[in-house]
Order: C-alpha cells, then sequence, then structure tokens
C-alpha cells in the first residue's frame, strides 16, 4: 500500500453534521485516525461557503439534515458539477440504510465513497484510504492534465483501460471526458461505447449520448437518453442532457417536463432550479419561471453556481408586473455581486441592462433611450453576445409596447437576427424575448431564414465545382453579418475541399481571423451552466486546473454556434 495514499497527518478534513453528538463522534475517529487538521460544519449552507474558499482533502458529509431543505447528496451534486472540488479531496458520504440507494448514486455520480451508519471508525478510515488509493493509481493520469497534457492524458486513460489495470473504469470515464470536451467526439463516443459493451454503467450510456449532442446529432442522443432514461428512471443527469438535446432539437415544451423532472429529483440544486426557471420563461410559462428564479436567488445569491442572468429575467417580470420594491431588489442583488467579483467584465452589461429597467418603471424615458442606443450601437462588437442580444431585444420590446418610439429599433432587430439566429431553436429563444411585438418576432425569423438563404445559395456553389466562389461568398456574408453558422461554413468548406480552392491559405486565414475574434468555435452549453462549471451532466470532475474554452454566461454560451 502506497504510503502516501494512507498517511493523513498532514490532511485537512471538513465535517458536516447537524448533530453534535454524531459529529463530534466523526471528528474523534479522525483525530484517533491522525487526521492534521478537523473544520466542523453544522450547517450546509456554512460547508458550501467553506469549499467555496478553501481547499480540503477530505469532507464528510451527512446525508440529511433536520430543519434543510438540502441535502448532502445535492451539495456533492453541486460541488462535483461545478469544479469547486479538487481533483485529490475525498467526499465521504454518511447515511443510514434505509438511504442507501440515494447515497449510492451520489457515490456513482462523485466516484469517492459512502459509509452507512453505524460506521466505526477503521470502516471509515478504510473507505478515506480506498478513495486516496485509487487517486494515487491514477496519479500520471491527473499530473498530464495538470500539465495542460490532455492529450497524454487522454491516452493514458485508454491505455489504462485496455489493460484492465487497476480503476480502469474510473480511468475510462476520465478519459473519455478528456476527449469530448477536446473536440474528439468520435474517440470519446468509441470509448464510452466500449465501458458499455464491457460492462453497462448509466454514466457510460450517457456519455455516448453526451458524444452525440455535441457532435450535432441531437436526435440521435435524445433515443440513446429515452433507453437510459427507461432503465434508470433515477439518474438525474440524463434528464440534464435530455433537456439539453430537446432544447436543441427546439422542443421547448418537452424540454421544460424534463428539466422539470430533474428539480422535483434534486429540489435544492442551484443549477437545476436556474435550467429550469430559464427554460419556463423561455417557453412562455412565466410564472413558473420567476418562482424557480425566485428560489434559486434566495438559496444560491452567494454561490459560485449562480447565474446572475436570472436577476435580469427577475427584473424584466417586476417591471411587467409594476413591482418597485422587487426591481429595486434585482438592482440591489446585482451590485452585491459586482461587489463580490469586481473583475467580471459581465456583471456591469448586466447592471446596465436593469437600470434602463429602473429608467422605464421611473418613466426617465429619456435616459431609458439613451441606455438602449448606447447598447444597439455595440451589436457588431466582438463581445456583445447572445445574452445581450436577447437583453436588448427584450428592452426594446418593453420600450415599444409603452409607445415609446426608438427610430432605428428595426435596423437593430435585423442587425441582432442577422447574427444570432444561427439555429431554429436560438431564433425561437430570441424570439421569446419580444413576446408582445409580433413585428419584431416576424423580423427575428425573416432573418432566420435569410441566413438559411445565404448557406444554400454558397453550398449550391459548392456543389456546381466552385468551393472557393463559395467560401468567397460566405467569408463575405460572415463579415457582414458576423452570424456563426455562416463563418463556420465557411471552415467546413475550407476542410472539405483544400485541395480544389487555389487561395485556401489566405481565405483559410481570413476565416480563422472571424472565428477566434467572434468566439464562433466555442462549444455551447445548456441552460443555466456557467463557464466556471467543471462537470457537465453526466461528466466526471475533472481537476481544478483544467477548464473548458467556453465564453462566461448562459445565452452567451448558448449563441456562439449554429446547429
Amino acid at each position: 500500500m502506497n504510503p502516501s495514499a494512507t498517511a493523513l497527518h498532514d490532511a485537512k478534513a471538513l465535517v458536516i453534521d447537524g448533530n453534535p453528538q454524531s459529529r463530534s463522534i466523526i471528528v474523534n475517529q479522525l483525530r484517533d485516525a491522525g487526521v492534521g487538521t478537523i473544520v466542523q460544519c453544522s450547517r450546509l449552507v456554512d460547508a458550501r461557503v467553506k469549499l467555496e474558499v478553501g481547499n480540503f482533502d477530505v469532507v464528510i458529509s451527512e446525508q440529511y439534515f433536520e430543519r434543510e431543505n438540502t441535502t448532502g447528496q445535492d451539495l456533492l451534486d453541486d460541488l462535483r458539477r461545478n469544479q469547486l472540488l479538487p481533483f485529490y479531496t475525498v467526499f465521504v458520504m454518511v447515511t443510514s440504510e434505509a438511504a442507501y440507494s440515494k447515497v449510492a448514486e451520489a457515490a456513482e455520480s462523485a466516484l469517492d465513497a459512502y459509509l452507512l451508519k453505524p460506521h466505526t471508525a477503521a470502516g471509515l478510515v478504510e473507505r478515506i484510504v480506498q478513495a486516496r488509493e485509487r487517486k494515487e493509481a491514477l496519479k500520471d493520469i491527473f499530473t498530464a492534465i495538470e500539465r495542460d497534457a490532455y492529450e497524454e492524458a487522454a491516452q493514458l486513460c485508454k491505455r489504462h483501460f485496455e489493460q484492465r489495470q487497476t480503476y480502469w473504469l474510473y480511468a475510462a470515464r476520465i478519459g473519455a471526458e478528456l476527449m469530448l470536451r477536446s473536440g474528439q467526439l468520435a474517440d470519446a463516443q468509441k470509448l464510452y461505447e466500449a465501458v458499455v459493451e464491457a460492462k453497462t454503467l448509466p454514466w457510460a450510456k450517457l456519455g455516448v449520448a453526451r458524444a452525440q449532442l455535441e457532435a450535432g446529432y441531437p436526435q440521435r442522443a435524445t433515443t440513446t437518453l429515452e433507453s437510459l432514461i427507461e432503465t434508470e428512471p433515477g439518474y438525474t443527469d440524463a434528464y440534464d442532457v435530455m433537456g439539453r438535446a430537446q432544447f436543441e432539437l427546439g422542443n421547448f415544451q418537452n424540454a421544460l417536463a424534463t428539466f422539470k423532472m430533474a428539480t422535483q429529483l434534486t429540489p435544492a440544486s442551484v443549477n437545476r432550479l436556474l435550467k429550469h426557471g430559464m427554460m419556463a420563461w423561455y417557453a412562455g410559462e412565466r410564472d413558473e419561471g420567476v418562482a424557480l428564479l425566485d428560489r434559486a436567488t434566495r438559496i444560491g445569491l452567494d454561490s459560485k453556481l449562480y447565474d446572475p442572468q436570472a436577476l435580469v429575467l427577475l427584473a424584466f417580470a417586476r417591471l411587467d408586473a409594476d413591482e418597485q420594491r422587487g426591481l429595486t431588489r434585482c438592482l440591489e442583488n446585482l451590485e452585491h455581486l459586482i461587489d463580490r467579483q469586481p473583475d467580471k467584465p459581465r456583471l456591469p452589461r448586466l447592471l446596465d441592462v436593469i437600470k434602463a429597467l429602473v429608467f422605464i418603471h421611473d418613466y426617465q424615458t429619456a435616459r431609458a433611450l439613451e441606455e438602449v442606443r448606447r447598447m444597439a450601437k455595440t451589436i457588431l462588437q466582438p463581445e456583445f453576445d447572445f445574452e445581450s442580444g436577447c437583453n436588448l431585444l427584450a428592452l426594446m420590446t418593453r420600450l415599444a409596447v409603452r409607445s415609446i418610439q426608438l427610430y432605428e429599433v428595426d435596423a437593430a432587430v435585423d442587425t441582432l437576427g442577422l447574427r444570432f439566429c444561427t439555429s431554429r431553436a436560438l431564433t425561437e429563444l430570441l424570439a421569446c424575448a419580444a413576446v408582445g411585438r409580433n413585428d419584431f418576432i416576424n423580423r427575428i425569423r425573416n432573418a432566420h431564414n435569410d441566413i438559411l438563404k445565404l448557406t444554400e445559395e454558397a453550398m449550391t456553389l459548392s456543389l456546381k465545382g466552385d468551393p472557393q466562389g463559395a467560401v468567397v461568398k460566405l467569408l463575405a456574408d460572415g463579415e457582414r453579418t458576423l452570424n456563426a453558422k455562416v463563418i463556420e461554413s465557411a471552415h467546413l468548406v475550407l476542410q472539405r475541399y483544400q485541395a480544389r480552392i487555389p487561395e485556401h491559405a489566405e481565405l483559410l486565414a481570413r476565416a480563422q481571423g472571424l472565428r477566434e475574434k467572434y468566439r464562433t468555435t466555442d462549444i455551447h452549453a445548456g441552460l443555466g451552466e456557467q463557464a466556471a462549471t467543471g462537470r457537465a451532466a453526466g461528466g466526471v470532475s475533472l481537476p481544478a486546473g483544467y477548464r473548458p474554452q467556453n465564453p462566461e454566461g448562459l445565452l452567451a454560451k448558448m449563441g456562439t454556434v449554429g446547429a
């Protein structure tokens, strides 16, 4: 047994238990085992704060807490999903035998340990040591990840799996996750399928669906997920991925029902409340959405898991309901977040939207118009993202329904549509932001039709034997509209017909310049998924140093890639 895996004298542990007697027993057992530093918490909310600002080698949490809606499993799920626990941290769940099934699901997701009551000191230490041994056995893999050598790490995982070395299933899951995030979608799917063939596991089947979804096949993903959910109806991560697939297909009502199921399974999950609430808002179920976003704000405002776009949607709802106090609270909450995170450029942009709503509510028409005009002038700037587009369109709609004249509004709506209508789903999301003005909705949908026409005309040139002409046209249209679908289509033609394009190098450099400047290659996420998150639904937590290259923000991520 590796000494470094078992030595606990230098370890720092966090014990979370609402029962003082039970907490004292665990603390004493850890002290007897030689654990160097032990921190105690009686409430999950306090534990969350400690885990967000500090690192622990071992976390031991009770599953259920009196007078708290949140469970230890909810905390574990959110922490792992959002990369708030580093790789080396061992999370041990303590529970009664009656709750074993739920804890087994949590252990499956977090891949650490669970412990049934009553437990002995030896049993507790054994669980911790086993988990640390596993991490030690795969140290070379995670050392490569920490060096940013992701390809090397993925190959180490693949070799570990193929040779059936110790913890080969765990290695396979890490490797497939790395491949999936780095865009090696076919390789990731093959590895997930190999795991399914060797030993049927829910996370492997879900990994197949994730690979299909990232490769642009949401319909295939839904078929895979339907089979998984039928056999594993309590596997919450499957609903997260299914909801995203349904969203990308434009099936908003189906996505809403799926996110609702995930929320029912984990009612205290901040992320799932956000996803469900935002989907309800954009699907037209505004009252339901407001209630969910309110709840997410109450329990998660100060959490790193919270998406401040929720405050913007709540502010729109307060304006629509003429609730001055609620609107002011949204403004104050966002200012509070800015005070805590002054280096986040996204937050002032969101604050400007809420300030404009306050101007509208207070009948300061000139100031509201000035603010909206200033935003409209930035539509074609690189940092103006899909989230900004949705918020601006919603602002212009609020002005229009109040008969506040903005003469350049039609041109601004057209520009927004041409830039961000990259798929049917995103087009309908923009249309949802314009509810109340059918003329704006029609302009958005017409813009999507125009984008489809542009790409079809270019592809016709390619099919007729003029791929260079197709690329030239797509790049010209891409530079004019900044539409990610058009720009990515140009890149696709350049890849496919390299030998038949005389000016390939020059055109490729031009295309790459657009892709990098306007981030058209960023993998977009689903509703409520923050850029700082480290684990996608169904994925495995990677070391804190690993970060996927996503733009910040919910709607920003949803609007970067055309389907």
